[in-house]
């Protein structure tokens, strides 16, 4: 029996490609992105009582990494790129079904002209365009579990970047988009298997081009370019 899914919204974020993507959500928190629901689900009704909850989760396609064919097993880029790891102890987007899972913050719900209500949230980690199967309330009652264990992860986040940013190149971009961009190099985009300190790295992040090195703990920007 085949089932089909339901695209009901997509997201847009300052993310154009997939470099620079948080590897996790929530890992930086400044970075906004919203929700832009489907014509067929443009219905207040179905956001009755979402004002209520801080957080929520998003069930979303890796759509850029549709594939007939799986493999039982990948490489984690946390692991170098050598070891495998079983596909179903992963959060590789090379799956049976390419589907990811998101918790975000809402910010807040809010009416627009052109596209009805629209769902304002941050800490997002999705692509600009993601489409969106569902969304769902995040419980803190049932869906938090201090106790639990990272497995091959270790369970902790990587340690954080020093970033070097000259003020006026940081300048170029809109207020609001500043710590995003930070927070985002802080988390350090490159793959874990990259660490030549000569190397230049493109990212496309809110409209503009960043160009940046990493050398030890610390990355320098070195360009922040308008996009044409």
């Amino acid at each position: 029996m085949e089932h089909s899914m339901k695209v009901i919204a997509r997201i847009r974020s300052d993310f154009p490609e997939k470099f620079g993507i948080p590897r996790q959500s929530g890992l930086v928190k400044n970075l906004t992105a919203t929700i832009v629901f489907e014509p067929e689900y443009r219905n207040p009704d179905a956001l009755r009582g979402l004002e209520g909850f801080s957080h929520l989760w998003l069930v979303w396609e890796f759509s850029r990494a549709v594939r007939e064919d799986w493999s039982p097993t990948v490489r984690p880029p946390r692991l170098g790129g050598n070891a495998r790891m079983g596909v179903f102890a992963t959060r590789s987007p090379f799956r049976p079904n390419p589907i990811g899972l998101s918790s975000v913050r809402l910010e807040g719900i809010e009416e627009t002209a052109e596209n009805g209500f629209v769902l304002r949230v941050s800490g997002a980690d999705l692509l600009d365009g993601t489409p969106i199967f569902d969304i769902k309330p995040y419980l803190p009652y049932a869906d938090c579990h201090p106790e639990a264990v990272g497995g091959w992860t270790g369970g902790e986040a990587d340690a954080l970047l020093k970033v070097d940013c000259p003020a006026e190149l940081l300048s170029l971009l809109p207020e609001g988009k500043r710590d995003a961009l930070l927070g985002v190099l802080a988390n350090d985009p490159r793959p874990h298997y990259q660490s030549a300190s000569d190397r230049v790295y493109g990212l496309r992040f809110a409209g503009f081009n960043v160009r940046f090195s990493v050398a030890g703990d610390a990355v320098q920007v070195l360009e922040i370019a308008k996009e044409f």
